[in-house]
C-alpha cells in the first residue's frame, strides 16, 4: 500500500498548477542583492499541505552539477539544488529550483519550486543559508559569479523573501 507521502505529493500536482519562477522582476537593492518579495499564495498553501513550516530547514547541495566539490562557483541566474535530508514531506533527492544573485557581499539563493523524485513540481518558498557568513563569496569572485568554500548549506522555509 502506498505511503501517505507517496499519495499526497502527486495529488498536490493535480491541485496546484505552478506558474513558473516568480523571481522575474524582483527589485534590486543598491548593492545588487534582491529586494523583498512576497511568497505566492499557492506556494503558502502547498507548504502547509506538505507540512513545511516557516523556519524548518534541511541540508542541501547548492548546485546539482557541483555536488561535494570544494570550492564551487555559482553564477547569477537559475540554480538546481538537491535536498540531502527531508523537508516537511519532501524526501531527500528532491530537486529545488530557484535563482542565485551574486552582486552583494553574500550570495543570495531563493527557491521557488521543488520537484520530488516521485512527483510533479510544486511551488515553495525557501532560502539557502549557512551560519557565520559562509555564503560570503571569496574575494577572487568575478562579477556575475560567486566562489564559495562549501557546496552545502541549509534550505530554510520562509513565508516571504526579505
Amino acid at each position: 500500500m502506498p505511503s501517505t507521502r507517496a499519495r499526497l505529493v502527486p495529488t498536490l500536482a493535480l491541485l496546484l498548477a505552478t506558474s513558473g519562477c516568480p523571481s522575474v522582476g524582483v527589485s534590486l537593492r543598491p548593492d545588487g542583492s534582491p529586494g523583498p518579495e512576497e511568497c505566492p499564495q499557492e506556494a503558502l498553501k502547498t507548504m502547509r499541505i506538505l507540512r513545511m513550516h516557516v523556519g524548518d530547514a534541511a541540508d542541501v547541495e547548492l548546485d546539482a552539477n557541483q555536488m561535494s566539490a570544494r570550492p564551487i562557483t555559482l553564477y547569477d541566474g537559475p540554480v538546481e539544488s538537491v535536498l540531502e535530508s527531508s523537508l516537511g514531506m519532501l524526501d531527500p533527492a528532491t530537486r529545488l529550483y530557484g535563482r542565485v544573485w551574486t552582486a552583494g557581499p553574500q550570495v543570495v539563493i531563493r527557491y521557488y519550486e521543488a520537484h520530488p523524485p516521485d512527483g510533479d513540481t510544486v511551488p515553495i518558498c525557501a532560502v539557502a543559508r549557512l551560519g557565520r557568513g559562509q555564503l560570503r563569496k571569496k574575494p577572487e569572485s568575478q562579477p556575475g559569479t560567486a566562489i564559495l568554500e562549501f557546496s552545502e548549506a541549509s534550505a530554510y522555509v520562509v513565508n516571504s523573501f526579505r
